[in-house]
């Protein structure tokens, strides 16, 4: 496509100023829109939007496909009468709240702002009445493909006391049948606030790219070449994976030595089988750039040299250093 001459501002939208301990798709959001448009910036460009877990970095996701709750504007939920504010206002008050107007504090954030997530979102399914019902059920149906298993995943780590997936009981590290139907049972009301709280995330970050895109500001996301080890896209599509038959990683992801890193770079992201990806016609990429592109304006994949060939360490070395070049698909990829 062709792109006239522009120029804009990379900023992540926790790094915005929040009243709640991180910037959010609230009115920081629509303000910073304001900021770009009124100095005549006409692109915005964000790091991944994904859940994060363990270091909380954008670039290891629990998923692809989903959205950061952390995102979510609390104040907008009350507006919408998605959240009372009496809930709102008993989660402020905890001993888990922080709110420091210079750095997030994310342990705080899982501490406080998920689990009132979570009890919005049981009010929310009792209230059969409530006229959003309709668009959270249609939500649901239209992201059926990802969003089930990223719930199950989400519940099913929970259960396990935020294990890594790979440290689950072997009946649902294999995803065997009868233990995932049980688990959809159990976990009935945890599988539900995850559903419902990529409801509200989708819904928000909608109107705010709308509000942006009729200001004439494009966004431009962005997506990790790799997905991390600890992710439902992991989990749920193991067999696209370098991965033994007890879905122990064989090799991962890494870069060789260079001048800033004597050592190389250990990654650890689990690689794709490019070839098991390329007799299903790269369904699961297709899938993937077709979510980021429904989201974002445009959108730059990370580490794109990864395509023509990627550098493969075997698994349980201390260094990147031992690893190789493997040749990827490149341009047969493109044309699929």
């Amino acid at each position: 496509m062709d792109l006239e001459r522009s120029s804009g501002v990379l900023l992540h939208p926790t790094s915005l100023p929040g009243k709640y301990g991180v910037g959010t798709f609230g009115t920081e959001a629509y303000e910073w829109i304001d900021i770009l448009e009124k100095t005549q910036q006409t692109l915005w460009q964000i790091l991944p939007l994904g859940p994060t877990s363990y270091g909380d970095s954008p670039y290891q996701s629990s998923s692809t496909f989903a959205g950061n709750p952390y995102l979510i504007s609390l104040d907008q939920m009350v507006s919408e009468g998605l959240l009372r504010r009496e809930l709102l206002v008993e989660a402020l008050g905890s001993t888990e709240f922080r709110a420091n107007p210079d750095e997030v504090d994310f342990g705080a954030l899982y501490n406080w702002k998920l689990p009132l997530l979570r009890r919005a979102a049981a009010e929310f399914q009792a209230q059969t009445s409530s006229p959003l019902q309709e668009e959270y059920q249609k939500f649901c149906r239209e992201n059926k493909e990802w969003l089930e298993d990223y719930a199950l995943y989400c519940a099913l780590k929970k259960k396990f006391e935020d294990k890594a997936w790979t440290e689950w009981p072997e009946p649902y590290r294999l995803r065997q049948t009868k233990a995932l139907q049980e688990a959809r049972q159990e976990l009935a009301p945890e599988i539900y606030a995850s559903t419902f709280i990529q409801w509200v995330f989708e819904r928000q970050w909608s109107k705010l790219r709308a509000y942006a895109n009729a200001k004439g500001i494009k966004i431009i996301g962005d997506l990790p070449i790799f997905v991390a080890m600890d992710s439902a896209d992991a989990w749920t599509n193991a067999h696209l994976f370098q991965f033994d038959k007890d879905l122990t990683p064989t090799h991962v992801a890494g870069v060789p030595p260079d001048g800033f890193s004597p050592h190389g770079q250990l990654w650890g992201n689990p690689l794709y089988d490019w070839e098991k990806m390329a007799k299903e016609d790269y369904a699961w990429w297709i899938r993937r750039l077709q979510a980021a592109l429904k989201r974002q304006d445009l959108v730059r994949i990370d580490h794109f040299r990864g395509f023509a060939a990627y550098w493969s360490v075997p698994y349980g070395q201390k260094a990147a250093r031992q690893g190789r070049w493997i040749k990827a698909p490149g341009q047969k990829f493109f044309k699929v």
